[in-house]
């Protein structure tokens, strides 16, 4: 299936029907403040068994679109991020709506989310080929050291302690080797408990991690809001005067999108307060940012949604994710029996094709969405989260139960929603838990098979460039957050004793 063909596949009534769809769950998610897009993913991951691979990604990918952007809503009209990304957007587009152009900071946030995702999709289909077609060369041993390098990474660039980071990607790679050993056949870590001698089951574990674990914090921490201010269509429709006015910024603030969002474990967040921060350097009147700036609407939401493709670059062309959701995006394909990384090129075509078109057309589908249905996402913003909540966990359990239709699974799923629930109170990231859960697996396999290859010796570890070269990038990733923490303690002591 050629790009063109995924194109034409996705106009089918079937395919067309799914994107719209996930679009539309996407941007309903992503208005009601607390409940994620990954959260969203990861409930819907049962009820994609009995669907095609393609049917499968379409969906999960729309999800994805639809979620990034419905934050907006929330944040233009109620001054409360509906996603994370959506925080600096609160920042100008409350303050515009109050001033009576609610409709104007939405078209403008909407416009430059279609340019972001447009951008970044061009980015996608141009950067992810060629940077599958180097990684086929690698070996296993180049592999294994890729690997170790994005745990690294994303323990590096998580937000808070690196060390909590590394933890969490450790403990997400001990909970993946329960269950045989696939090179010597021997039952592992199992304690006896015949349940434990396939392991621990991805969805269950993703689940708890993000689904049951929200809702905990979400019903520790109810909040009143404010009454939202009303939503028109009055402005929405932005001219092509405002397209020349503000497509530098567009353009820029979406690359920066592009480019941060391939960096594993950064995210959209990161991305929009960095074109944010640009847009306000590069602006002749920064004093109106914070204020209603249109240049900051344009900024943020240009960036937040053009990370949506740099994400996928590394997913499809390394096996590497960072964030919450696109690390369950990486669950899904393996779920799916399909082996994210330079492989999926050459042995799925049709699946890169499918996830290239659908990226677009979603941007596309939501655009039409949030142009004329503003005014009913909008309204979902009143709906009282004890009724959301309860719904959350039954289809949790539900889709724990039905994998593989034994309650032990559901029992994992509360565990580890019981540990989600600790690691976000000690401040401890989950991305980089998913991450050595769904990696683990690889590694080890790269790494033996590389043993096997070179008769037990390590040494073409340090021998190969690339793999020698990706090692000591780790270990400078490593050793900076220490050699930093040095470094700053001397100013920090000299300033306690002024």
């Amino acid at each position: 299936m050629t790009l063109a063909d995924a194109f034409i596949h996705l106009m089918t009534p079937q395919s067309f029907a799914i994107v719209a769809a996930g679009v539309a769950l996407g941007v309903s998610v992503g208005v009601l403040p607390g409940i994620t897009a990954g959260m969203l993913m990861a409930l819907t991951l049962p009820f994609t068994y009995h669907m095609s691979s393609i049917e499968a990604v379409s969906l999960l990918i729309s999800m994805f679109v639809g979620g990034v952007s419905g934050g907006l809503i929330t944040a233009t009209l109620m001054r409360i991020p509906g996603e994370p990304n959506s925080i600096m957007t609160c920042l100008d587009g409350y303050q515009l709506a109050r001033r009576g152009q609610p409709g104007r900071a939405l078209g403008l946030g909407n416009s430059s989310s279609l340019v972001g995702g447009t951008v970044s999709w061009g980015a996608l289909v141009l950067l992810a080929p060629p940077l599958a077609g180097i990684a086929v060369a690698f070996g296993p041993f180049e592999n294994f050291a890729v690997i170790l390098l994005a745990l690294i990474l994303i323990s590096s660039l998580s937000e808070g302690s690196f060390l909590k980071g590394l933890s969490a990607g450790l403990l997400g790679m001990l909970v993946s080797y329960p269950g045989i050993d696939e090179s010597s056949g021997i039952m592992r870590l199992t304690f006896g408990i015949a349940e434990l001698e396939g392991g621990f089951n991805s969805l269950p574990v993703i689940l708890g991690m993000f689904a049951v674990s929200q809702v905990v914090a979400d019903a520790l921490n109810i909040e009143t809001n404010e009454n939202p201010i009303q939503a028109t269509l009055r402005g929405i429709f932005i001219s092509v005067s405002d397209y020349l006015k503000h497509g530098w910024n567009m353009l820029r603030s979406s690359l920066i999108g592009v480019w941060i969002g391939i960096l594993p474990g950064v995210g959209a967040t990161v991305a929009s307060i960095v074109a944010y921060t640009t847009a306000k350097n590069f602006s002749r009147s920064p004093e109106a940012f914070g204020g209603g700036s249109e240049e900051a609407i344009v900024a943020a939401e240009s960036a937040n949604n053009a990370t949506t493709g740099g994400t996928l670059v590394p997913i499809l062309t390394l096996g590497i994710s960072g964030g919450l959701t696109d690390s369950i995006l990486l669950g899904a394909l393996v779920i799916h029996n399909l082996q994210p990384g330079p492989l999926l090129f050459k042995n799925n075509p049709e699946i890169v094709n499918t996830i290239f078109a659908t990226h677009l057309v979603a941007h596309l589908v939501m655009f039409a969405f949030m142009t004329f249905g503003i005014g009913l996402f909008a309204r979902l913003m009143g709906v009282p989260r004890a009724y959301i909540l309860p719904m959350i966990i039954v289809f949790s359990v539900l889709g724990a139960f039905g994998l593989n239709n034994r309650a032990f699974d559901i029992w994992v799923m509360l565990s580890f929603g019981l540990l989600g629930v600790l690691l976000e109170f000690a401040r401890v990231p989950l991305a980089p838990f998913v991450v050595g859960l769904v990696l683990a697996p690889v590694a080890e396999s790269e790494l033996r098979a590389g043993l096997m290859a070179s008769g037990g010796s390590f040494m073409p570890l340090i021998e190969r460039p690339v793999s020698a070269i990706m090692l000591a990038l780790s270990a400078c990733l490593f050793a900076w957050p220490f050699v930093r923490a040095w470094r700053e303690a001397p100013a920090s002591l000299v300033a306690s004793k002024e």
